[in-house]
């Protein structure tokens, strides 16, 4: 496998959240990723490069159902935050997170500087996402994706 230019992968950004739920976390808008799994071929597992500016979080608190979560720190600090509490992490400190554990977790950015963080998960077509602390989940692809109340509940159209 070549060697990836860090430079030629697109840099992505925004939220696809509802509406109503784009700041309750921080602005996560104002974060960027590089999906440098895809860049690499990979179809197993998916490695993103997440920049998280000053303020941001990187999610809402979410866990998985069928996926595996993995995070590097790789420059700045950040806060890990789960249903135990709050944890520093800083440039080498790494973070896992088993599929169908339903802790609820985020990185939130509360220093004055980016922070870099390299998270890595594995891709399944049966995985959903619930958010511990608002009335979400995200279905899997196999239900045909998109965001819906826990109960199943499509929210409206953002305008």
């Amino acid at each position: 496998m070549p060697k990836l230019d860090l430079a030629a992968v697109p840099v992505r950004s925004g939220c696809s959240y509802p509406q109503q739920f784009h700041r309750i976390a921080g602005d996560l808008t104002g974060n960027s990723w590089q999906a440098l799994g895809d860049a690499a071929g990979l179809t197993q597992f998916g490695v993103n490069r997440c920049v998280y500016p000053p303020g941001a979080a990187s999610s809402l608190r979410h866990w998985h159902t069928e996926e595996d979560e993995f995070v590097i720190v790789l420059e700045g600090e950040l806060v890990l935050v789960t249903d135990d509490g709050e944890t520093s992490l800083r440039a080498g400190d790494m973070a896992g997170f088993p599929k169908g554990a339903p802790n609820g977790h985020h990185l939130r950015n509360k220093s004055l500087r980016p922070a870099v963080v390299l998270e890595i998960g594995t891709r399944s077509e049966n995985d959903e996402c619930f958010y511990s602390d608002v009335d979400m989940r995200a279905r899997s692809p196999a239900q045909g994706g998109g965001y819906v109340t826990r109960a199943g509940a499509p929210y409206p159209k953002d305008q």
